[in-house]
């Protein structure tokens, strides 16, 4: 391995091969360093993952998808793969499985200790993925006293679950698709919702992040957000399995998921319910209204029909009553994820919500180190397919100036 290179970039999922390729193509000098294999962020998710962005918004530099589904939904596999062949196009210098346990500024440059020793970079791009530390709420001790509870990282299949009787924390893409699995696969699911938005698949023959694309969705920044908390929002519920369809907390019902307010805890044995599964309903049904809106704001600009939208029903959902812990047989947690930078030995490198503070990805706190991948970096599609190429290009001309 390489102990002294121009750059270095740390990660080989999309943010980091993207950083590569614009280094490759602006000849400066680097070494891509992956503590196990290109695309591996997506290789442990579950088996029937998916992604809920149709093919055809992938859009990595030099690498968009030219294959012969453009409106299906990638698998994990297919992800991996994906990411495989786009490294190789451009001969990626990636060194797979070592990783970078420590990071620091020093002598103008930094130090980087791996896991195959120690590497002096003068400059040094962080792609680890848009968070880096699953949260889990403090109940999970408590529930875990009692009952098996798997984490979202730790969950592959309905197979892998014990039991018949299952709850699942947690209201975003991830719990409500792992809710779905289960239900389809004859377990008893309730669902804990947490205060995910809602969002139909398609409206007309066009598929929803189409119409947002068109809308200019994607390029809003986190100025034009309420507060950096939507840092932590959830995306809106969506899936891309079984040829991609409408995925919310009222379809999860109509399907046999039992439905309740979010879990705050755990006492006596009892879990303890937030009574605002209305609220939350309400809040998810509000936009998918207002999404659905911007199909029609999209039609009127360009001149198209105005497409037919898919309508809500105003039947209140019903809130079931929460099992004890002893009607249960298994617990997952799908509560989302937050940044971790701890391993980077500089002084004030991240705000108070556990963000590095940057300019367009370009550390204010020491010179020479930059990240890319990171929600909100520069847009709402930075972490994205679509949108970390944009982001890459942008920050190499940064870096090479």
């Amino acid at each position: 391995m390489f102990t002294d290179v121009n750059v270095l970039v740390i990660g080989a999922g999309q943010a980091g091969l993207a950083a590569s390729h614009e280094l490759t193509d602006a000849s400066i000098e680097h070494v891509l360093l992956e503590r196990d294999r290109v695309g591996s962020a997506w290789a442990h998710r579950w088996d029937s993952f998916c992604l809920v962005t149709p093919n055809h918004t992938t859009l990595l530099p030099g690498g968009a998808y030219q294959g012969d589904e453009p409106d299906g939904f990638f698998s994990r596999e297919q992800i991996v793969a994906f990411l495989g062949d786009y490294a190789a196009s451009f001969g990626a210098p990636v060194e797979e499985g070592v990783e970078v346990e420590s990071l620091t500024a020093s002598d103008g440059g930094f130090t980087a200790t791996t896991s195959s020793g120690v590497l002096r970079a003068r400059r040094v791009v962080v792609c680890t993925g848009a968070y880096q530390r699953e949260l889990l709420p403090p109940f999970t001790s408590e529930l875990q006293r009692t009952l098996p509870v798997v984490g979202s990282t730790r969950y592959r299949s309905p197979e892998a679950v014990p039991g018949n009787r299952v709850l699942v924390v947690g209201g975003g893409q991830t719990a409500c698709q792992i809710a779905d699995e289960l239900q389809r696969a004859g377990r008893e699911v309730t669902l804990a919702a947490g205060r995910a938005p809602a969002m139909p698949r398609r409206i007309g023959e066009r598929d929803i992040f189409d119409w947002l694309w068109d809308a200019g969705f994607f390029e809003q920044t986190l100025a034009d957000m309420p507060g950096p908390m939507v840092r932590f929002a959830a995306n809106p519920t969506v899936t891309g399995a079984h040829g991609g369809r409408d995925l919310s907390l009222r379809t999860l019902q109509a399907d046999g998921v039992q439905l309740m307010g979010r879990l705050q805890g755990v006492e006596d044995g009892q879990l303890v319910v937030a009574d605002d599964l209305s609220e939350t309903v309400a809040g998810a049904d509000d936009m998918f209204r207002q999404i659905s809106g911007l199909a029609t704001r999209v039609a009127e600009e360009r001149g198209w029909s105005a497409p037919d939208l898919p309508t809500l029903s105003s039947e209140p959902l019903t809130a079931a009553p929460a099992p004890s812990l002893s009607e249960l047989d298994a617990v997952i947690v799908a509560c989302g994820f937050r940044p971790d930078y701890g391993w980077i030995d500089v002084s004030h490198l991240v705000d108070v919500m556990g963000f590095p503070m940057h300019r367009d990805g370009v550390s204010v706190r020491v010179d020479g180190l930059y990240f890319l991948g990171m929600p909100w970096m520069r847009t709402r599609k930075s972490p994205l397919l679509m949108g970390v190429g944009v982001d890459a290009e942008h920050l190499v001309r940064q870096l090479a100036a």
